[in-house]
């Protein structure tokens, strides 16, 4: 699987999705911005690990990680894999005695761990075209971007002008923070393309 390392770049509420938290990735070596709908509980754990800051009782997260070192184990890596349904799904790969275990997680729950372990964070480069954002801006990466959407066959004119539209809404909505619109805006355009093919 190809996969791209992403760091956090925010951590906003969203009021207006029932208390639900918008956390921004973003990859370390490009440009592009992946926007993940979390919980508010997932949300504090990892604001809890950004800042450092340790409870007097382990939390879930802090007793996950306990439980895999008193094991012998070490978390390699997590990976956001699978975009589904508008729902995204991740792996926490664990090495125990020179076996590694994928183990199926929530993205926000592996995020968490990775955070309290110090272990690399990774998109797979399917889920990154699916959903990632590119801000706008004159950059030699977004200009390929462009131009490889301009070479792709039109099917409908009009939905195509309607997708346009959107990505520069999008764009607009990634510089202003505004997260749980841009999510609304990709999942519309993925809508409108997945409608398209």
């Amino acid at each position: 699987m190809d996969k791209v390392e992403v760091e956090i770049v925010g951590l906003s509420a969203s009021p207006s999705a029932g208390g639900a938290y918008s956390l921004l990735l973003k990859e370390i070596m490009g440009i592009r911005r992946l926007p993940i709908m979390i919980g508010a509980f997932e949300a504090q754990a990892i604001a809890m690990a950004l800042e450092n800051i340790v409870p007097p009782r382990p939390l879930t997260h802090d007793l996950l990680k306990s439980v895999i070192d008193n094991l012998g184990g070490t978390v390699l890596e997590v990976v956001v894999t699978e975009l589904r349904e508008g729902t995204f799904y991740g792996q926490i790969i664990i090495d125990t005695a020179g076996f590694t275990n994928e183990i199926d997680a929530r993205p926000s729950d592996a995020i968490a761990l990775a955070l309290r372990v110090g272990a690399p964070i990774y998109v797979s480069e399917n889920v990154m075209q699916q959903a990632g954002l590119i801000p706008s801006g004159k950059t030699e990466e977004s200009s390929e971007v462009e131009e490889n959407e301009e070479e792709q066959p039109l099917t409908n004119a009009t939905k195509e002008a309607k997708i346009a539209a959107l990505q520069d809404q999008l764009r607009k909505a990634i510089e202003a923070e505004e997260y749980e619109r841009a999510a609304k805006l990709r999942d519309e355009i993925q809508r409108l393309q997945g409608n398209a093919n």
